[in-house]
């Protein structure tokens, strides 16, 4: 946007120089070119009121020194022609040529005219780059009737140095304008924009900021246009506002969560006590209800530890993700034995740190760990593997189980999202929400994939401890 804008500023810059530039250039080269013309104008006048006499007495000597003169001091050719268009006097030496040729489109042209009775005229603008000399013919009048001709051409040299460098003096001062301007079109331009570059850039932060319970960047700093901080302020408003209902939307659910594991606790005390005492038709029923029970507690535990990874306030801190991974593998493989399940490393030892939110990785770990024991049969393997790259730690789980189609890995994550094809296996849902969740609160990301051999892999990425 910044280039647009000053590109349509510096258009308008350059239209208004080249719009006032080109008009005066013109301007100048028609003064000179009339002050050129009626210079010479006089003086071919000037030489036809001295042709009467020698056109009526024959004092040619007289006129021939005049135009000679003339030549010496002017640079310009004058010819007296008679009434048949001959030449009487000249203003080159005796003897010599006839300083131009009136054979000349232009001169023959100019000297008909003149024979005519018809005065000169301003002939084209002059320019740089005409080398044509100025031709100018005035009639000789004797009482009233044409007696013959005077016929001056001036070399325009001089006149074209001039305009040259009128020309080029306008060409500097226009590019010295579009230069000023253009000095002054890129801070302005930059004032304009920036408020617009800051709510970009808010805009590109607020749902980090927010999803990771920090405060969103204000960018109301009173800068820019009137309209541009007013729009800051309403964009502080709004961020202020969804933080706030997203705080409170977390807020209820960690209390809800929490508020109802008392009752639900009661409430399976209460159906403990009723085993043995109810027949064996109701039993049936009482072990349903301890079922679900068992299941409800399940999600709100997933619910609290996703209430926790939300609210840490959005601070990272420096995690042993070697020492991490090797406490949870260890306590989870106890789990893995009972289930005839393998849990195999790969990676560890090597001093890697990472930036995560407390106790993130364990969470991660914790949430991968528990859905890749329950989806991995006996006598399979589960595989944790981490390697780091220059920015990086990467962790993976990965499983051989039966794991997803391929159309349900963009969905795999969601809150209580769970295949159709896994739904006789316990389980709240929550896990890889979570796990996400702890990634993006610590700038990586989560990935799932079907690797090679079947199963599951979650890849987790964390930034690198610097």
């Amino acid at each position: 946007m910044r280039v647009r804008l000053q590109g349509i500023v510096l258009s308008l810059v350059a239209l208004l120089v080249f719009g006032l530039g080109v008009p005066l250039a013109l301007t100048v080269a028609a003064g000179l070119n009339q002050t050129l013309f009626l210079d010479r104008l006089t003086d071919t006048s000037r030489f036809a009121s001295l042709a009467q006499r020698q056109l009526v007495n024959n004092q040619q000597s007289q006129l021939d020194s005049e135009l000679r003169r003339y030549a010496e001091v002017y640079g310009a050719s004058a010819m007296v022609l008679n009434q048949d268009g001959e030449p009487s006097s000249t203003s080159a030496e005796e003897g010599a040529r006839p300083p131009f040729d009136l054979a000349d489109p232009k001169i023959a042209s100019s000297v008909r005219a003149a024979l005519a009775g018809r005065r000169s005229e301003p002939g084209a603008l002059l320019t740089p780059w005409d080398s044509q000399s100025m031709v100018l013919a005035e009639p000789v009048l004797i009482d009233g009737e044409v007696r013959g001709a005077v016929v001056t051409v001036s070399p325009t040299t001089g006149a074209r140095t001039e305009l040259l460098l009128w020309w080029l003096l306008l060409t500097a001062g226009g590019a010295l304008a579009f230069g000023l301007a253009l000095l002054v079109a890129l801070p302005v331009v930059r004032w304009i924009l920036r408020p617009v570059h800051r709510l970009d850039e808010a805009t590109d932060s607020l749902v980090a900021a927010v999803v990771a319970g920090r405060e969103a960047e204000r960018v109301g700093d009173g800068s820019g246009p009137p309209e541009l901080r007013q729009l800051g302020l309403s964009f502080d408003r709004m961020a202020a506002s969804v933080g706030e209902a997203l705080a409170a939307q977390r807020a209820f659910v960690a209390d809800a969560s929490h508020q109802l594991r008392n009752p639900l606790t009661a409430l399976k005390l209460r159906l403990g006590i009723l085993d043995g005492h109810v027949d064996a038709e109701a039993d049936e029923h009482r072990e349903a209800a301890v079922a679900e029970a068992d299941r409800l507690n399940q999600i709100l535990d997933g619910l609290l530890s996703m209430a926790r990874a939300e609210a840490s306030e959005g601070e990272l801190v420096t995690v042993d993700v070697d020492t991490s991974v090797a406490d949870r593998v260890a306590d989870w493989r106890v789990v893995a034995s009972a289930r005839d399940v393998g849990l195999e490393t790969s990676g560890l030892g090597e001093g890697i740190q990472a930036l995560a939110p407390p106790r993130g990785v364990e969470v991660v770990l914790d949430a991968l760990l528990d859905n890749a024991l329950k989806f991995s049969g006996p006598g399979s393997v589960v595989e944790v593997s981490l390697k780091t790259d220059d920015s990086r730690v990467t962790l993976a789980v990965r499983d051989h189980g039966p794991g997803l189609r391929p159309d349900e890995l963009e969905r795999a994550a969601d809150r209580f999202w769970r295949s159709s094809a896994h739904q006789n296996v316990t389980g709240s849902g929550l896990g890889l929400a979570i796990v996400t969740q702890v990634a993006a609160r610590a700038g990586g990301e989560a990935r799932l994939d079907l690797p090679d051999g079947g199963g599951l892999r979650v890849t987790v990425e964390l930034p690198l401890k610097a």
